[in-house]
């Protein structure tokens, strides 16, 4: 019901008063869902120990473990409305396998603080978590978490190897799913980011996939599943068509929340940690089109 009548206010805002509809539409965009925090606080730590890490005037959750100063370490990077504990299923897997594990919570995500958060955002405290941890022999990213991890890692993030999971590309696609899912007319959802852009001086295309994705020179492996209908998967094969040493392993049936714990994605994730040839190797150019699927 309450969706119904912001969807309804954000239809008839659209036409009688855009300007406004679209500061609120980008207010709401910005705006984790409230029940992530709340699932976050009462989830299994796992044995983690837990620490805060100071993010500009916010602070960080952090959850560790084993010892990143001594054992390679992996860090993995949640996505929006999430929190880092959901990736407690990758734990006990990568410590078998000789690794640190850290990983946190997104600015205005889980036990972290603040209100709203952004892409850009993201790709921030993953450096600066990595920057805090030390070296890291992977990071692992999922969702708006795999496209801030291309970020990071094309800005200059040290690690061996990086792992997206159902990555976003394209931040214009995901403005134009957010504006039909809330009511905003398909005019305004383009300009989702006008404001931010004149705010920040920062253009919005330096984020696709197709602008980061070549400049990130590790190897890197994209597991996007077929029937993903939140991240759609011709977004993952964007990542590994445009990333030179990357591969893509294509899934079916796990959707886009579950193809981050599943069983054959953990598998699959292990042997490429360990050096295997995983998934295939997509061959593009830059005249080819991309985002039709």
């Amino acid at each position: 019901m309450a969706l119904r009548l912001l969807s309804v206010r954000l239809a008839v805002g659209s036409w009688i008063a855009p300007r406004s509809t679209l500061a609120r539409a980008f207010q709401l965009f910005c705006t984790p869902m409230p029940g992530a925090r709340t699932r976050a606080r009462q989830a299994d730590t796992g044995g983690a120990r837990l620490g805060e890490l100071a993010f500009g005037r916010e602070r960080l959750a952090t959850y560790t473990w084993g010892d990143p100063g001594r054992e390679p370490t992996v860090l993995l990077a949640h996505g929006w409305s999430s929190f880092g504990l959901r990736f407690l299923p990758w734990v006990e897997p990568l410590r078998r396998a000789g690794y640190a594990v850290a990983t946190f919570d997104q600015p205005a995500h889980g036990r972290s603080s603040g209100r709203r958060a952004t892409l850009p955002m993201f790709a921030e405290a993953i450096a600066r978590v990595a920057d805090h941890t030390g070296p890291l022999a992977a990071v692992v990213g999922h969702s708006l978490g795999g496209a801030a991890t291309a970020i990071a890692m094309a800005r200059g993030l040290q690690a061996d190897r990086a792992i997206l999971l159902a990555p976003a590309a394209d931040p214009f696609d995901a403005a134009q799913r957010f504006g039909g899912m809330v009511g905003l007319a398909q005019f305004l959802s383009r300009r989702l980011f006008d404001d931010y852009q004149e705010l920040t001086a920062h253009d919005i295309r330096d984020l696709h996939a197709q602008a980061t994705a070549p400049r990130i020179a590790r190897p890197g492996l994209v597991v996007h599943d077929l029937e993903d209908t939140d991240v759609p998967w011709c977004e993952g094969e964007r990542y590994a068509r445009y990333w030179p040493q990357a591969t893509l392993l294509s899934t079916t049936g796990l959707g886009h929340h579950r193809v981050t714990i599943a069983p054959e994605t953990l598998d699959a994730s292990l042997r490429f940690l360990r050096g295997e040839a995983v998934g295939q190797r997509v061959v593009s150019t830059r005249e080819l089109p991309f985002g039709l699927c």
